[in-house]
């Protein structure tokens, strides 16, 4: 299911225009002695913004030009991004894992655990290593001081807005719903976010705990969140959404929303001015909007229960490799350099996880970008505990609940935290 149907053939160099779409699952020559398989999400060239295609089909011609003798299988994950990395790690247990894939920074810890992940410190230097923001760095190395993946994106979250809507940047919870109760009094649906089953919801919303100063697990991994004050923090927090429903400053669908692209939908259809979203969603709403609709959008950070409390997620991927054979290793890690740490970033505005690469690129001395980049020192990761994403699971259910009013918040917590605690205790 997860490998392309159709079937190319390509190899660099580039002889012809049709040798720069990849269309089908192979890149490289069909008699090449060595094969490769990589598992990869949109970030390709299957991307669905027919730019961001044309762009990585040369990285990925341009990389099998240097590797003439390998072939490289495209497989490609489906959006469901949970399930995709949950199913991979049992494949990597029993042996059964594509050769090199895209991991997400969220799951890695789990991936690292279990044993399954080959070093990649052999190909890159100290020096890269060195450059990378010290949350990723943490991300990616072992209790053995190796590297175990190359984490090659970074992203945060914010709040955009219409300016024609919305003309003032929300710094609070309380100035978000008064502002998006203002834009439903002029037609709009109010603020979007993230509220279905989609580790998005969880990430997206986790800012407004950690605003609070609340933690999710201890320095054992232990989840505290349902705990003294991280349980009154974390109410407080999900209440906040809560009543951004109840009180019509959000659409009730919000609680079936687990994509992005519904925001720049909604965008573009012009019937919301406020969402919950990433920072690499500025330059696709530059792509989709007309250049005097564009001009009307802005982003802001994240308001937070007071406008000196404030947090942001963030996240983004990682390239891994699972074979135990020493040549695939190596090639995984030369894709993961040659295409991702840089050239790929600066291909879809991805910020990059190197400080060194913001000078590289031109395209990140945007003010935009030069924004975002600023706002990653104030960020936070998910936790680096194999307990999260049974925590992420266990949220998802509980806003469920909560948003659609089937539960009341506090036993909907306290039922999130129980599960969460079991998981542990049984890890």
């Amino acid at each position: 299911m997860l490998a392309l149907a159709a079937t190319t053939f390509l190899a660099a160099p580039h002889d012809s225009p049709a040798q720069e779409a990849i269309t089908g699952d192979i890149v490289g020559k069909p008699d090449a002695p060595n094969k490769l398989v990589f598992r990869m999400t949109t970030d390709g060239p299957r991307n669905n913004e027919p730019a961001y295609a044309q762009g990585y089909s040369k990285l990925f011609n341009d990389f099998i030009g240097k590797h003439s003798d390998w072939q490289i299988e495209l497989q490609m994950m489906s959006g469901d991004i949970g399930q995709e990395q949950a199913r991979m790690l049992e494949q990597a247990k029993s042996g059964s894992a594509p050769d090199c894939a895209a991991v997400d920074s969220f799951v890695l810890p789990l991936f690292k655990k279990a044993g399954v992940l080959q070093s990649f410190s052999p190909y890159f230097t100290k020096e890269e290593i060195d450059q990378l923001f010290p949350f990723i760095r943490e991300g990616i190395t072992g209790s053995d001081g190796n590297i175990y993946a190359w984490w090659w994106s970074t992203d945060l979250r914010v709040l955009y807005r219409n300016k024609e809507i919305v003309p003032d940047a929300p710094q609070t919870w309380d100035d978000l719903k008064k502002a998006a109760l203002s834009s439903v009094e002029q037609g709009m649906e109010g603020v979007l976010f993230n509220g279905g089953r989609y580790e998005g919801t969880t990430f997206d919303w986790l800012a407004n705990f950690w605003a609070q100063g609340g933690k999710l697990v201890d320095d054992d991994g232990k989840p505290i969140f349902g705990e003294g004050e991280n349980r009154d923090k974390f109410i407080k927090a999900v209440n906040y959404y809560r009543d951004l429903v109840e009180s019509g400053a959000a659409p009730k669908r919000v609680a079936t929303i687990g994509n992005y692209d519904d925001f720049n939908a909604a965008a573009a259809a012009g019937t919301t001015a406020l969402f919950v979203g990433g920072n690499w969603q500025y330059a696709q709403l530059k792509t989709a909007l007309d250049a005097d609709e564009f001009a009307k959008w802005a982003f802001s950070p994240l308001p937070g229960p007071a406008a000196d409390q404030r947090s942001t997620g963030t996240g983004g991927w990682t390239v891994a490799a699972f074979s135990k054979d020493t040549e695939k290793v190596k090639l995984c890690a030369q894709l993961a350099r040659d295409i991702y740490m840089g050239p790929a970033n600066a291909l879809q505005e991805q910020l990059p996880t190197r400080a060194d690469l913001y000078d590289k690129y031109e395209v990140f001395s945007s003010d935009a970008n030069k924004t975002f980049a600023a706002a990653l020192k104030f960020g936070q990761a998910r936790p680096g505990a194999p307990v999260y994403p049974e925590i992420s699971n266990q949220i998802q259910i509980m806003m469920g609940k909560v948003l659609t009013g089937v539960q009341p918040t506090e036993a909907a917590v306290d039922e999130a935290f129980g599960a969460s605690l079991s998981a542990f205790k049984r890890s």
